[in-house]
C-alpha cells in the first residue's frame, strides 16, 4: 500500500532521524578521547541512556537475524524520538551549550553522544544506506572511510541496570506531570518558556520522593529554573504540581531566571555562566 499519508509519515520519520543525527554531529565537534568518562563516573542520566542502548542492542540484532527490517527501524526510531530527542537531548542541551568544557556533565554527555553515534549509524546503515554513509563521512572523512566497512559495536553487559531503569521510569512519570502543568501555563500565556517557572511538587510516595530528590541539578531534568519537592503523608494524588513563577532575573547566557543574576564579574550572568566564561 502507498499513498500521500503513508509517504508523509515516512518523510516525517526520516526527517526526525536526520535531526537526531545532526544534533549529535553538532555536539561532537572536536570530541577528544581525553574527554571520555568511564561508566562508574557517569551521572545517572547517562547510565540510563546506556541501559536503554543495551536493551535496544538485543532487539536490533535479533531483528536483523530474523530479517525484520521494519521492526528494527521502528525500535530505533522510537528510541531516537522518545528517549533521545524528546528527553535526553532536551535535558542535556543546557550542559552541552552552557557548561564549561571541563564539567563532568558535559564530558559525560559528549561521551554518550559518541557511543550513540557509533551505534545508531551502524544499526541504521542496512536500511538507510546513503544517509548513514553521509553522516559517517561528515565526522570521519576519507577515501577509505565508510560505515559499511564498520561492524556493529559490541555492547558491554554492565550497561544493563534494571534498578536504574525503574527509578528513571518513576522520575519521568513525575516529569510528565510537571510538563503538563507548564504546558497549561504556556497555553494561558502565563509563561513563554518552561525556564520562567519554579513549580512546587508535592509527592505522597516515599520512594518516588527519594528518587527525584536524589538527583543533582534536578531542575535541569524538569527544564525549569528551579523546582521544589515536598513530601506529604497523605494526599488525594500521588503527585500534585503547583505552578509558580521563577524568582530573579534572566541570565543572558543560559536563560535561567535566578536571584544571583547580575551580581558577578560578567554582566547579566548567573554563577555557573560567569564561571564558564572565566
Amino acid at each position: 500500500r502507498i499513498g500521500p499519508e503513508i509517504l508523509k509519515g515516512v518523510a516525517d520519520s526520516y526527517r526526525r532521524l536526520r535531526n537526531t543525527m545532526r544534533f549529535m554531529l553538532g555536539n561532537l565537534a572536536d570530541f577528544d578521547e581525553a574527554e571520555r568518562v568511564d561508566l562508574a563516573e557517569m551521572p545517572e542520566l547517562e547510565r540510563w541512556v546506556l541501559h536503554r542502548l543495551a536493551e535496544l542492542d538485543t532487539k536490533v540484532r535479533d531483528g536483523y537475524t530474523a530479517y525484520d527490517f521494519q521492526g528494527v527501524f521502528r525500535a530505533i526510531f522510537e528510541f531516537a524520538t522518545l528517549d533521545l530527542s524528546s528527553f535526553y537531548f532536551d535535558v542535556r542541551k543546557d550542559a552541552l551549550y552552557c557548561d564549561s568544557d571541563g564539567s563532568l556533565e558535559r564530558r559525560a554527555a559528549r561521551t554518550v553522544l559518541d557511543i550513540l553515534f557509533h551505534r545508531l549509524t551502524a544499526w541504521l546503515a542496512p536500511v538507510l544506506v546513503f544517509t548513514m554513509e553521509e553522516v559517517w563521512l561528515e565526522r570521519f572523512p576519507g577515501d577509505d572511510s565508510s560505515i559499511h566497512l564498520t561492524d556493529m559495536p559490541e555492547t558491554p553487559a554492565e550497561w544493563l541496570d534494571d534498578a536504574l531503569a525503574a527509578k528513571w521510569a518513576n522520575i519521568r512519570s513525575v516529569r510528565k506531570r510537571v510538563t503538563e502543568t507548564l504546558e497549561f501555563a504556556r497555553r494561558e500565556k502565563t509563561i513563554g518558556s518552561s525556564l520562567e517557572a519554579a513549580p512546587r511538587v508535592t509527592i505522597s510516595d516515599k520512594d518516588l520522593f527519594e528518587a527525584v530528590t536524589s538527583l543533582k541539578a534536578v531542575e535541569d531534568v524538569f527544564l525549569t529554573s528551579s523546582i521544589e519537592f515536598v513530601e506529604t503523608a497523605s494526599a488525594e494524588e500521588t503527585v500534585a504540581v503547583e505552578f509558580k513563577l521563577a524568582d530573579g532575573t534572566k541570565c543572558q547566557r543560559c536563560w535561567k531566571i535566578l536571584p544571583d543574576v547580575g551580581t558577578h564579574t560578567h554582566p547579566a550572568t548567573c554563577q555557573r555562566c560567569n564561571d564558564a566564561l572565566g
